[in-house]
């Protein structure tokens, strides 16, 4: 019995994407094999997958820090936010959530 008969389905797909995601990485630094400095042509391919999957998936992906992905973003010329468009939205009603507290607790 091999290995791929006793995996679940989940299982088998979670070795599907770590795989295909370690050939990503794999492809990523092969574009610079002496190391070092980034190169033009990793940034340019950081670049493309950011647009396609985001930066934050990106920074997980390549193990590349978030803030360098969003570096380059904006060097390029492509806004980007500090972050998701929920934490603007979850910041504002607990900001409501506490006031409404604190009026409570003053009566």
């Amino acid at each position: 019995m091999s290995r791929l008969d006793r995996l679940s389905t989940k299982a088998f797909i979670r070795l599907f994407i770590e795989q295909e995601n370690e050939e990503q990485r794999s492809l990523f630094y092969s574009l610079n094999p002496s190391g070092g400095h980034y190169t033009k042509e990793q940034k340019e391919f950081a670049i493309e997958k950011a647009r396609s999957i985001g930066v934050r998936a990106t920074s997980r992906l390549l193990q590349v820090p978030r803030r360098t992905i969003q570096r380059w973003l904006r060097a390029e010329g492509i806004s980007v936010k500090r972050c998701p468009d929920w934490v603007y939205d979850w910041a504002f009603w607990r900001k409501k959530s506490q006031e409404k507290w604190k009026r409570i607790f003053y009566y």
